[in-house]
């Protein structure tokens, strides 16, 4: 898999590895992977956190420690609905 940059590559990584360590797996779907990539890495770049795109940020570092993915809503999530709100991770 190619991403753009060195800290799309870096967090691809910190992902899968972070899914292997919970029981998930990342998506299967190489355009949600990336969009979910992209976008996290965005905020990485302007935030300097590793914020979930699919949720807003408050602007309250306190409070927003929670959408660092993975998010607090993740297990959650995946075990609902089978993914997460943004679709990286999966059961």
């Amino acid at each position: 898999m190619r991403f753009e940059n060195d800290l799309e590559a870096e967090f691809y990584e910190r992902s899968k590895k972070s899914a292997e360590k919970s029981g998930y797996r990342l998506n299967s779907d190489w355009d949600v992977i990336t969009t979910a990539v992209k976008g996290i890495c965005n905020n990485k770049k302007e935030y300097g956190e590793w914020y979930c795109f699919c949720q807003k940020r408050t602007g309250d570092k306190e409070q927003d420690k929670k959408i660092i993915c993975p998010c607090a809503a993740r297990v959650r999530d995946v075990e609902m609905r089978g993914a997460c709100k943004c679709g990286l991770y999966i059961k």
